[in-house]
């Protein structure tokens, strides 16, 4: 207690209170920053003394320009920053350490976040941002063709999931597939992964862990639905567009995010609206874990205005303010309390969401995460795609994440070396 007393005086100490004329850099990211301005209007208006300059940062050029921005000392107060890009800002100690604030807060409350979610931004012990929106994976299903596969209800197993599957394809035919997971996204090998016990990582996250039992049983899971012929060897580029061919029936499951719900009520045929739905992800034994996606709002410790910061990443973390965000732009909320709004508590489709949100779990907190998922990717499509055999496959991407992660081993040792020789 008396530590983060110390730490959160330090961190008010640094920082001018709001005062007239205190203009805040908040830098966005995509669709974001084009809505976002609604509520920052009404966050002036309570803060008269604060104004808020949002920048819209392309998704496309982001990583680049935050590095850039890192390297030139010119990185805004605030940021919206995916939860992949966390681990890796953090490690560059560009990030204010959070916990003392929520500790004095009376409107941020950890225990409201779903944990998974709110695990994302602890790095090395340290809380360094809060939850913004959510996004997770899940299965998109057709109802209409799974009874006439002779199935009521959507899968909860690997199991029940391959018998449906079988049973589809018998009805289908060569006219669709009962899955569809594109060959260019890593999201369904990586939520399989992060259903099993074994981690991604070994070794403190110095060494690919992809030789374990967990991950090859991953894999053979992933492999067998090409194999057998209920998932089709395509990327979404090679598909003219996924929301058609869903409701033309070339597919019974999608594995994708929440974003969808709107594509599809937008996109639904007549005669098939009720006829399709969403899921949580099946599991090895039941329903499964599914990746901690979404953005998080940080503060960047070369920020001279972390109070009037704070001031904003409370106020948009308020749950009535996240249901407003939701209903602009269709972002889930990753506070619980603001699901009990009735656009979210009532509607079948975003239930399956909530569900999913309370097994989510983190990546791997590494800089060279997203390096290492790309990796994961092609090397996954290499065994789909040209038939390189699974345990020559893990083998391989042992050995390429070794080789990404050799500089943090390198790190890593040389710290241990240090504290065995410091040591009396």
């Amino acid at each position: 207690m008396i530590r983060a007393l110390a730490v959160l005086l330090l961190l008010l100490a640094g920082c001018s209170k709001p005062e007239q004329g205190t203009t805040l850099r908040f830098w966005a990211m995509g669709r974001e920053a084009e809505v976002v301005g609604e509520l920052v209007r009404e966050f002036e208006a309570e803060n008269p003394g604060i104004h808020v300059d949002v920048q819209n940062i392309p998704w496309t050029a982001a990583h680049e320009k935050l590095l850039t921005a890192y390297a030139a000392d010119g990185l805004p107060d605030v940021c919206q920053l995916g939860n992949t890009w966390i681990a890796e800002f953090a490690t560059l100690q560009a990030l204010t350490p959070l916990q003392p604030l929520v500790d004095a807060s009376t409107g941020i409350d950890q225990r409201d976040y779903f944990a998974g979610i709110w695990d994302t931004n602890v790095v090395d012990g340290e809380l360094v941002g809060i939850p913004w929106y959510v996004d997770t994976r899940l299965l998109f299903y057709r109802k209409d063709l799974l009874r006439k596969a002779g199935y009521a209800q959507p899968p909860r197993t690997w199991a029940e999931w391959e018998q449906m599957n079988a049973a589809l394809k018998k009805i289908m035919g060569t006219r669709g597939y009962p899955v569809l997971m594109p060959l260019n996204e890593f999201e369904p090998q990586l939520s399989f992964a992060l259903q099993q016990e074994d981690t991604l990582l070994r070794d403190g996250d110095t060494r690919g862990n992809f030789r374990s039992p967990g991950f090859r049983r991953t894999l053979a899971f992933y492999d067998n639905m090409f194999e057998q012929g209920w998932a089709p060897k395509m990327s979404e580029t090679q598909i003219s567009n996924v929301w058609d061919e869903f409701f033309r029936g070339f597919t019974a499951f999608y594995l994708s995010g929440p974003w969808n719900i709107r594509e599809f009520r937008q996109r639904q045929p007549p005669g098939l609206e009720g006829e399709w739905g969403t899921t949580p992800l099946p599991g090895p034994d039941g329903p499964g874990a599914g990746i901690a996606g979404g953005t998080s709002l940080v503060v960047f410790r070369s920020s001279q205005k972390k109070e009037a910061a704070w001031k904003l990443i409370e106020f948009l973390s308020r749950p009535e303010i996240q249901q407003r965000f939701y209903k602009i732009i269709g972002d889930l909320p990753p506070r619980r309390s603001a699901w009990r709004s009735p656009e979210l508590q009532n509607d079948p489709l975003t239930a399956a969401f909530a569900d999913q949100l309370e097994r989510v779990k983190p990546t791997p907190k590494v800089l060279e995460w997203e390096r290492i998922a790309q990796q994961m990717r092609v090397v996954t499509e290499q065994v789909v795609r040209g038939g390189l055999p699974q345990d020559r496959a893990v083998e391989q991407l042992d050995q390429q994440v070794d080789d990404i992660l050799a500089k943090r081993r390198w790190i890593v040792e040389q710290q241990a070396a240090a504290a065995t020789k410091a040591a009396p």
